[in-house]
């Protein structure tokens, strides 16, 4: 079968393709300024367009391309499982590879969560943890606990209940009425503390963690303790751009959901499978939660698969007799995807991706800091493989854009000069403006250079148009 060229793939995008959360008015139009990016090929860390032009992929995909691009152990064994059983739902059947996929997760799960419940994705996950929750009290006599916490500005999905616990109101407004019962709290914006929560000068992280794990406790005590279920929360928030928790805050909310008999949910759909140096983002930062919720680099995007990893005692109920968590999904732990996993997991220990991590994050985060030195960059924050980079008016005041200056200088100079000179990331203003980096783990000094080069000639061009 032979493909189409780039002039058909265009026609063919603009008249039939839905692409996901982009604004398909910039397409409207002829001449390249209007083209749709369509990239045909991955190599290692870059992406290739249907021009040839090549990209360093310094997203990771969307947070999800660990090992890079062409591995071909990965397709193979997508193959490989194809031929054997391509399809079977694990609903009252299993098969091998989600069953040794599911053994390996526990392995290197945190604690007691030793009991995995596959999904097709991250927002799936998310929502299976917040059906378990409520199941879960149901069964042991605790009703009334349904309510969620979760943070400000915080992205978790896009169902219905995974964006009704997001903290984003401008892409929750377009599907009101949601689902009721989700409160939020300050997240760990660091820079942005509020006055006084982080000490008379404003850096005292401690001081802020202390308080804006807190908010959590003042948060149960207002909904009341019987009826708040869960806290959702990222080892590092994504949206806003890349919100460290500050030392001691996990340590204080594993104590505050203790005494009150609340869920601990540790959403690590981006932090999980190495993006912080550890498999699961809790134990990087040294957390124990009572769920994980995880999708992307779980099979570094060579086919879509989710996790909800449970510990063994919300398990239990379900454990004997007849009852059933009834939940589920079609593509659940699909063989394919799970062979997939199965085989990531195993590059991961044979080329010690972890560890690579581990040795190459303070490098990345060395170089990155460069660009503090240009006017326009107020923050560089993150853990890992996982940065934000946040744009200022001003950088003694931290004065933020305007509406209308994000628009014209982050999305309508920044993203699109960074396309130009080659660097695939984000540009995002669900908070304050950022650029957000999250490249392959198995990149090294070169190519944080070549991010670091792109990022300082581009943003050093956007301060003038201020």
């Amino acid at each position: 079968m032979v493909g189409m060229d780039d002039s058909a793939l265009q026609r063919a995008a603009k008249d039939h393709l839905w692409l996901h959360f982009s604004q398909h008015g910039r397409y409207v139009g002829d001449g390249p300024e209007h083209d749709v990016p369509i990239m045909v090929r991955g190599e290692g860390v870059y992406l290739y367009d249907s021009k040839g032009k090549r990209y360093l992929d310094g997203l990771a995909g969307l947070f999800v391309s660990q090992l890079g691009h062409g591995r071909r152990e990965l397709a193979e064994a997508a193959a490989q499982q194809a031929e054997t059983l391509a399809f079977m739902p694990l609903w009252s059947y299993a098969h091998p590879p989600a069953i040794e996929l599911a053994d390996k997760i526990a392995s290197y799960a945190p604690g007691d969560l030793n009991r995995v419940f596959f999904t097709s994705g991250g927002g799936e996950a998310v929502e299976s943890a917040w059906k378990l929750a409520k199941d879960y009290f149901k069964r042991v006599g605790k009703p009334l606990k349904h309510k969620v916490i979760s943070r400000a500005i915080a992205y978790h999905g896009t169902t219905h209940g995974a964006l009704s616990i997001t903290g984003l109101p401008s892409l929750k407004q377009q599907f009101e009425p949601l689902v009721p019962s989700t409160f939020r709290v300050p997240n760990t914006n660091l820079y942005r503390a509020p006055a006084g929560t982080a000490g008379p000068d404003g850096t005292d992280a401690a001081a802020f963690g202390r308080w804006a794990a807190d908010q959590v406790e003042v948060a149960i005590l207002d909904e009341g303790p019987d009826t708040v279920a869960a806290v959702f929360l990222e080892p590092v928030q994504n949206a806003g751009g890349c919100f460290p928790a500050p030392p001691g805050y996990f340590q204080r909310v594993r104590e505050i959901c203790d005494a009150y008999a609340v869920l601990l949910v540790s959403d690590e759909v981006i932090c999980a499978y190495g993006r912080l140096g550890r498999m699961f983002g809790a134990d990087a930062i040294g957390y124990q939660p009572d769920i994980i919720t995880s999708a992307k680099g779980l099979t570094s995007g060579y086919a879509p698969l989710g996790a909800m990893i449970v510990s063994d005692r919300l398990f239990e109920p379900f454990a004997t007799g007849s009852a059933m968590f009834a939940h589920g999904y079609t593509f659940g732990g699909h063989p394919v995807s799970t062979a997939v996993g199965l085989r990531n997991m195993q590059i991961f220990e044979d080329e010690q991706i972890l560890q690579g991590v581990q040795d190459r994050a303070p490098a990345l985060r060395a170089t990155l800091e460069r660009l503090l030195d240009l006017p326009i960059v107020g923050d560089v924050r993150g853990e890992g493989f996982f940065y934000g980079i946040e744009l200022v008016k001003d950088k003694a005041t931290k004065e933020s854009f305007t509406a209308e200056e994000c628009e014209r200088i982050l999305y309508g100079f920044v993203s699109k000069k960074l396309y130009e000179e080659g660097l695939y990331c984000r540009a995002d203003d669900r908070g304050d403006p950022v650029v957000q980096l999250a490249p392959p783990l198995v990149c090294t000094q070169e190519h944080f250079d070549e991010m670091e080069q792109i990022l300082r000639s581009v943003l050093d061009k956007a301060h003038s148009l201020i």
